[in-house]
Parts: C-alpha cells; structure tokens; sequence
C-alpha cells in the first residue's frame, strides 16, 4: 500500500509539474505580450498622429485657399468704393467751384454783363444738377460679404471619424453583373455599368475595371473605386474592345463578370444602338449616347482618397487614341466640345460646351473632350469677343496641364498666342517665331495636329501664320485655349479639311 500511495503521489507532482511548466511559459507569453502591446501602442499612437496631422494640414491649406478668396473680395470692394469716393469727390469739387463762382456772379451791379451769362448760367447749374442724378449718391458696393462657409459636412465627418476594425472576417464578393442599358459608346469614349447579384449581402470595398487594348491583346486596369459607373475616354476609332470588372474587399477580389465586347464609333453622326446581353463571342456593335460625366481623368469623387486612377501612363497611351486621318475616303471625323471637368473652375461653358469665355483677367485653360495620339486632325476656334487686346492661346495640350496659367506656360501644352498685331510659339515658357499678323472680332485660328508627320502648324483666317510650329510631337494630346474675360471663343470641330494653306504646308 506505502509503496502504491507513493506512485499514485508522484504520478500526480508530474502531471502538476507539466501544468506549472506550462505556466511558467505562459507567463512569459503574457509578459513579451505586455511588451509587444505597448510597441504597438507606440506605432499605433504615431500612425494615428501623422493620419490626424495630415487632416490638419489639408484643412490649413483649404482654410489658406479661402482667405485668400476673402483677401480678393475685400480688395474688389475697396477699390469699387475708393473708385466711387474718387469720382464722387471731383464731381463735388465742380458742384462746389460753379456755386462759388454763380454766387458771385449774383453780387455783381451790373445788369447788363449778368444778363449776358445769365442764360448760360442757368443751364450749366440745371445739367451739373441733373448730372447728380438717380444712382449718383447710392454705393455701388455693400459692405456685407456674400460668402457663407458651409462646414456641417466636414463637421459631421469629423464626427463620425472613428476606427474600423480591420479583423473582421467576411466572404470574398460575388462577381458583378454588368449592366448592358447602361453601357454605351460615343465617339471615341465607353461608359461601363456594373451592379453587385440582387441577393448578395457581402460588403465590397470597390471594384476594378479592365479593358484590353482594342485589339484583342492583355487586359489591363483602367478604373480602381466605389463607383460602379465609368467612361474611358480616347479609346481608338472603329475599334473593338473587351471589357471586364470584378469586386473586392477586405477578404480578397471577386471573380471577373461576363465580358463585354463592346465597339466605338465609326461616324459620329450614326444613330444609336442597343444589343442584347451576353456577347461574348460576337463583334457587334454598341452605340448609345452617354449619359454619365465621369472619366478616368476627374479628380477624387471622395474626400481623403482618390477612386479614380490610371495605373500605368503606357497604358494610357495605348488606350487613349484618336480619330483617322482627315481628308481620307471612309475614315472617320472626330466632333468634340469643351471639357468642364478638366477646365479651371473661372472657364464659363455656353452652347452646349461649344463656346467658352471666363470670369477672370487672369488666363485660364480649357480642353477638348476628345484626346489624340495618331492621324490628322483639324479645328477652328472662332473668335466671337476680343475687347482691349489680350492674348489668347491656342494649340494642344497634355490633360494635366497647369489650368492656371496661359498655355505653353509648362512642357505639357504647345501653342500660339496672338494679340491684335502679331503672333508667337510657346512651350515650355519658350516664345519663338514672332510673326506679323493678329486676330480681331470675328477672326477664325485654324490648329493641324498631324501625328503622322507629328507636327502642328496654324493658321489665322485660313492663312498660314508662320512656319510649322512644333515637330517630333508624340503621345496623347487634347485641344487646348487660354482665355481670360475679354475673349470668347467657339470651337468649330468636325471639319472635312484644312484650308488650302495649310494642305499646302503638309505637302512641303
């Protein structure tokens, strides 16, 4: 019995010295977890911080881009009321000297000499009276500042800022559905639409669009954010593509939907078209004026991030191209407008986006909708207004190009700018080729984009305005005007050729 009660005893130490072993090594678990959590509370605390700062910062710099708006209303109104306490002054030191000198003329003995100035007198004090007419002493300006900030969405954002809990798991998203009404073509442009399956329940993040590049060779991103809408703008003429979108979240990407095979215009006066869905496997064509205004090249749709990307500036290239040449039998003539989604915001649109003006003296660039990278291309932009002489330009231009300045400022535009007398070159800050000769009201500019020979050359009431302007051009290009408040423009797009002139410099 000793013996067994001994064995039973020492059986049970072993088994409480594994759980003590055990323990041991929890604790030590437990004590490089205390470590571990303040590291991290260090790391988290600092990411927080540069995430919070990164607020402020932009906050500080809108806040800085307001008070300037402030800083310019409150120069505009000083000077409107300093220009009417100027004009207002003199007028009253005429009211004042004709007053002094009438009652002078009252003292005066004799009848005959004011009899002859009399009239005159008379008439003078009638018309300086009238000349202090209705509107003369109200203020032009009002002292109160028309500018309300709206800040309760950015206060209740601020509001709802809060952590996301990153570990929750869920399922990876069903494949979209794309939406085949939705889905169109115009000119050189695609509008895709997409939707999650009407009884999916799983969260999605976003989505990513895929395009190949119209002749039939690897798909790549075009698109990457929350919209299940997009338009891709610049694809090739008469061309077929293949489109496909899938969803994701944080469990991983969805599977591809069906493939669209969709195909771009090839006369944009056609009229339009719709087709059954799937088509896969035909080349049929798909043709329906669009809708929706968002393109690859918007800014960010939501606060903090950008949802609208293009991965790759080759890609870019291969998908953004342009109409055939001109002048050739049976290709295709490109009709484009203004871009209001790309302009700077002082550009004002009329004319259905035809013609554009500004509410700015300072010059400010627009584009062309439509971009090119091959062919030949011609447009005229007439000038409806041209008031006390300024510059305009006029030419072709990256789609980020500086808005704010007059174009050729940077090495993303090529252009001329014109006065009333002669013209220049730019690009680049670069001005060469003065030429004689200048636009008035009613002038035509004349733009040949020839990406074959890529060169560009202009023209002024369909003469050639100096040599060819710029050469070895390459890539993707828009239409591009600098313009300020005293100039309007129309764009005149659609054109069977260039003038004369111009057909002329393309044969030397």
């Amino acid at each position: 019995l000793f013996f067994s009660l001994q064995s039973q005893l020492s059986q049970a130490l072993n088994g409480l010295s594994d759980r003590a072993k055990e323990a041991k090594e929890f604790l030590v678990q437990l004590r490089n977890m205390v470590q571990q959590i303040q590291e991290n509370s260090v790391e988290f605390e600092a990411c927080l911080v540069a995430q919070c700062d990164a607020l402020i910062d932009a906050l500080n710099r809108r806040k800085a881009q307001l008070l300037s708006r402030v800083n310019k209303e409150h120069e505009h109104k000083l000077k409107v009321v300093r220009d009417q306490i100027s004009h207002c002054t003199v007028k009253l030191r005429q009211t004042t000297g004709l007053m002094e000198y009438c009652l002078e003329v009252i003292k005066e003995n004799d009848p005959s000499g004011f009899l002859q100035i009399s009239d005159a007198l008379i008439r003078r004090v009638h018309l300086t009276e009238d000349q202090w007419g209705k509107g003369t002493l109200t203020p032009r300006m009002t002292t109160d500042f028309d500018l309300n900030l709206d800040n309760a969405p950015l206060l209740q954002s601020i509001h709802q800022l809060d952590f996301v809990q990153m570990k929750v798991s869920s399922p990876v998203p069903a494949p979209p559905i794309l939406q085949l009404e939705e889905c169109c073509t115009h000119n050189n442009s695609a509008t895709l639409s997409w939707k999650q399956p009407p009884l999916s329940t799983v969260q999605v993040e976003g989505y990513i669009l895929e395009l190949d590049d119209g002749n039939g060779g690897q798909f790549r991103e075009v698109y990457v954010g929350k919209e299940t809408m997009c338009t891709v703008d610049g694809l090739h003429f008469n061309s077929t593509y293949s489109a496909r979108v899938k969803a994701f979240n944080k469990s991983g990407v969805s599977p591809y939907s069906k493939t669209l095979v969709l195909q771009t215009s090839e006369d944009t006066q056609s009229e339009e078209q719709t087709l059954p869905f799937p088509v896969p496997l035909e080349r049929s064509q798909l043709r329906r004026m669009s809708p929706f205004s968002s393109t690859l090249n918007l800014q960010p749709s939501f606060a903090g991030r950008s949802y609208f990307e293009l991965r790759s500036s080759a890609h870019q290239l291969s998908l953004h191209s342009s109409l055939q040449s001109l002048n050739s039998a049976g290709e295709p003539i490109a009709w484009f407008s203004f871009d209001p989604s790309s302009a700077h915001a002082d550009i004002i649109f009329s004319n259905d986006n035809l013609t554009v003006t500004c509410n700015s003296y300072d010059d400010r660039v627009v584009l062309g909708k439509t971009g090119f990278s091959k062919g030949l291309h011609y447009w005229e932009l007439s000038i409806d207004r041209y008031d006390n002489h300024p510059d305009p330009a006029f030419g072709v231009a990256r789609i980020d190009v500086l808005k704010d300045a007059m174009l050729g400022k940077d090495d993303k535009a090529w252009a001329m700018y014109v006065d009333n007398n002669r013209s220049w070159f730019m690009h680049n800050n670069s001005h060469t080729n003065r030429t004689e000769g200048g636009i008035t009201k009613g002038a035509t500019v004349g733009v040949l984009l020839d990406l074959t020979r890529r060169t560009l050359t202009f023209s002024i009431n369909e003469d050639q305005q100096g040599p060819v302007a710029f050469e070895n051009l390459e890539g993707l290009f828009f239409p591009a005007v600098s313009l300020n408040r005293n100039v309007q423009v129309r764009a005149l797009t659609a054109l069977s050729g260039a003038p004369l002139p111009l057909q002329r410099a393309l044969m030397l």
